[in-house]
């Protein structure tokens, strides 16, 4: 048995959400569909980020100094770091908050689990 439903954000977004019930009828496979409004920065920063990564690795080729890899290397660090914060900005106020509101434990704990990896 399969139910969908939909419902529509203050920003505009519409969220449908597809719960389609197991052999039993006590698994829910959830299948969230979500718009976002960071990710159109999110894809701008990542370009830029690929961007520096080649100019890095010319560095490298060209046999540039040590230091000056190494100084680039840590910029993109950071950068990566915050986009990674900026995408789960995003997820929090909207994946979350509608696995709050749905009582999906599995959307709570797959965040869980990316928080203990993005922390290391």
């Amino acid at each position: 048995m399969e139910h969908v439903h939909e419902h529509k954000l203050a920003d505009g977004t519409v969220i449908v959400h597809e719960h389609a019930s197991g052999e039993a009828g006590h698994a829910h496979v959830h299948n969230h569909t979500h718009t976002h409004t960071q990710t159109k920065a999110v894809l701008n920063r990542m370009s830029r980020l690929i961007g520096h990564l080649q100019s890095i690795q010319r560095m490298v080729e060209d046999g540039r100094d040590c230091s000056e890899v190494l100084i680039q290397l840590s910029a993109v660090n950071a950068a990566i770091r915050s986009v990674s914060k900026v995408i789960l900005k995003d997820h929090l106020e909207h994946c979350v908050v509608d696995a709050v509101h749905d009582n999906d434990h599995e959307t709570i704990e797959q965040l869980t689990k990316a928080i203990d990896q993005f922390i290391r």
